[in-house]
């Protein structure tokens, strides 16, 4: 596309983004037609008025998600702010997620390690005993239930507090504030529950100075953060990411797993017919529902040109997990949930350098969790019907805050 071409385009009326879902499973109807479209970027229009491009298709996606000049660095004034949560939450101390090479490498490393394959094979027995000890707990009260106050939300809680060594005591204290933080309504409420955060992990930053412990946060305070080699600051921002990014999005890939699976008997019925069918049903359900739509946020850095189409320098992207994940050119067909399909190249995770530290722990707790739920509870079922149920806005991560089920 010309230069002159380009501008005409961003000049054109755009549509707002994000949108809100109005079905767990479903896409808006602006993103069908974003989709739908044949270019492989959509301009849009933010909460405040400034435009971004959304890219839509899947090859584009994996593209511009491997390109250094896209940034992560979200302290810029440049990056695509989807809420006031965003703009609030830019001066606070940056994760390794809001980290560019050659800054990013070195200190996503000092996490790997308690996210590798083989770590996260070993900890199967721990989340099997997490997973049915909530069952047993539920059975044991008695239907009706909200399954995401018994279950989902409670059983990645204490599967990550495991991992780094949190007290999952603590844990209606970081739940309530992560749920506050993720759904924050304007930059107060994002700037209160962030802090509420930090002032808890740093707390136990101390604590575990004065008496070391077991899990990844003990390791980091004892080896990089005595030595230097991170300060207690960008500590505490680690501790944040992985802490609310290790439960919030499995509980709400729990929930809406859930749904669509009760929503779909067919498919649920070749899934309980067939146990092999489980991991790569979990990689479906990735691929469908999308969660984390607006974790692919970057600001371009140099003028890029993809598809025929210019991408200016300042310009802000989006790359929308949700819609490249239903581009028809690589799944057939992609708006039927087949639990039979090979959907392993979906974006859920992203792609590149800061594809998702926790994708293999996401991963095995779904599929423990889908096998153990639907054969311990076979007759399980919604309370309501699915258009009764509050779904959360596009603004934050995808899911249900409360979900009714009965058996």
């Amino acid at each position: 596309m010309t230069e002159i071409a380009a501008t005409l385009k961003t000049d054109e009326a755009a549509p707002a983004y994000p949108n809100n879902r109005t079905c767990p499973y479903r896409l808006p109807e602006e993103y069908n037609r974003f989709r739908d479209e044949p270019d492989s970027l959509r301009r849009v229009v933010l909460y405040d008025g400034r435009p971004a491009w959304v890219v839509t298709k899947h090859d584009a996606a994996r593209r511009l998600l491997a390109d250094p000049r896209l940034s992560s660095d979200r302290t810029s004034l440049d990056f695509p702010a989807t809420s006031p949560r965003f703009e609030a939450l830019r001066e606070r101390d940056q994760a390794f997620i809001g980290l560019d090479p050659p800054e990013h490498g070195p200190k996503r490393r000092m996490t790997i390690s308690e996210f590798t394959v083989k770590r996260i094979k070993d900890m199967r027995p721990d989340i099997e005993r997490i997973v049915h000890d909530f069952i047993d707990a539920m059975l044991a009260a008695g239907p009706p239930a909200d399954l995401v106050a018994r279950f989902a939300l409670p059983v990645p809680s204490m599967v990550i507090c495991r991992l780094l060594g949190v007290p999952y005591a603590d844990h209606d204290l970081f739940q309530d504030a992560s749920r506050r933080l993720l759904q924050a309504a304007d930059a107060k409420q994002a700037v209160t529950a962030r802090d509420e955060l930090g002032d808890y992990l740093d707390g136990l930053i101390t604590r575990l100075q004065a008496n070391p412990g077991p899990g990844l946060l003990n390791n980091l305070v004892a080896g990089q953060l005595a030595s230097g080699e991170i300060d207690r600051a960008e500590l505490i921002a680690t501790a944040v990411l992985l802490l609310v990014a290790g439960h919030e999005t499995t509980a709400s890939m729990t929930s809406l797993s859930v749904i669509t699976l009760l929503e779909h008997p067919d498919q649920h019925a070749a899934l309980r017919a067939d146990p092999d069918l489980v991991p790569g049903a979990v990689e479906e359900l990735l691929r469908y529902l999308a969660i984390a739509d607006l974790a692919g946020g970057r600001v371009a850095t140099a003028d890029i040109e993809i598809d025929g189409q210019l991408i200016r320098a300042g310009e802000g992207v989006i790359v929308s997990n949700s819609i490249a994940n239903r581009d028809g050119s690589v799944f057939e067909d992609p708006d039927t949930f087949d639990v039979h399909r090979s959907a392993r190249h979906h974006l859920a995770f992203g792609y590149g350098v800061h594809q998702c530290l926790g994708q293999n722990l996401a991963r095995l707790e779904l599929e423990v969790i889908l096998t153990a739920l639907f054969e311990r509870i076979p007759t399980l079922r919604l309370a309501v019907p699915v258009e009764q149920l509050t779904l959360r806005p596009g603004t934050t991560i995808q899911g249900v805050n409360e979900l009714p089920v009965t058996w």
